[in-house]
């Protein structure tokens, strides 16, 4: 069983239009199952969540397998050896959000055939998570996903969680972004203005510390989900997993379902 939590990037100061910004990070800190700061979450009415590596644990390497398909995607748009288009493909993803916004600004590439393509994957990996979905569902208030990856894609990690889809008021993904992705600032606004999210009553869930930001700025809690103490796989590489202590970052855990049931 695989239960906690993942990985984070930073940017390029440089970046090219329409990438996401860049921050310099000092190195990780270490972490134990929870550090955070003394922040309250009491007020707290809107919970929205991240997909990827927070509401399933990295550690359980289902990402790596999207990873993987979307190297194979990078070299067949780019006919580069192998090496050179996943460097390419790290590039992207560190320095627009996402490889499909780098891809789609860079090659013109039809997002649907790339979702299609990379979210082809065996969902196995993703176990049942009771106490986890019995945590969401605790929450009072609204319960929304925040996601660069897709509907479909979401919806095949929360069954397998244990239904937990339900416990949504929307999965808000990528299309409904217009395929700009977070951390980019327009892909919270159109969220927010959807669903007409109080984010002073907010609080936002996600693995990647630069993802964070925004929610910050516009008044929300934020909590970093990270992999537990000692995780490496070849595929992620190491600014994918760093920590920093950045202020942006009020509460950090590797254990979802834990600190929800025990919430600051």
């Amino acid at each position: 069983m695989c239960y906690k939590a993942r990985m984070n990037e930073t940017s390029n100061d440089h970046a090219p239009d329409g990438a996401a910004r860049a921050e310099t990070a000092p190195p990780a800190t270490p972490i134990t199952a929870l550090e955070a700061t003394a922040r309250s979450l009491s007020h707290v009415t809107e919970w929205v969540f991240d997909l990827d590596n927070t509401l399933y644990p990295r550690e359980c390497n289902l990402f790596a397998q999207i990873d993987q398909l979307i190297s194979h995607y990078m070299v067949s748009v780019t006919q580069l050896p192998y090496d050179e288009a996943r460097a390419l493909q790290k590039t992207y993803y560190r320095d627009y959000g996402t490889t499909l916004n780098g891809l789609m600004q860079r090659h013109d590439v039809d997002p649907d055939h790339f979702l299609n393509t990379v979210h082809a994957i065996d969902y196995s990996p993703v176990d049942a998570h009771p106490e986890l979905v019995e945590a969401i569902r605790a929450l009072p208030g609204r319960k929304f996903i925040l996601t660069n990856g897709d509907v479909g894609h979401a919806r095949s990690v929360l069954h397998r969680l244990g239904n937990a889809d339900e416990l949504f008021e929307d999965i808000f993904d990528i299309r409904a972004m217009s395929y700009r992705p977070k951390p980019l600032p327009e892909a919270y606004q159109v969220f927010f203005a959807k669903h007409g999210i109080a984010t002073e009553r907010a609080v936002m869930f996600d693995d990647l510390e630069k993802n964070l930001l925004v929610p910050h700025e516009v008044g929300m809690a934020t909590v970093q989900v990270v992999a537990g103490e000692g995780f490496a796989h070849e595929q992620v590489e190491a600014w994918e997993l760093q920590r920093t202590g950045a202020d942006h970052v009020h509460h950090v855990t590797a254990d979802l379902a834990g600190f929800l049931k025990k919430l600051p």
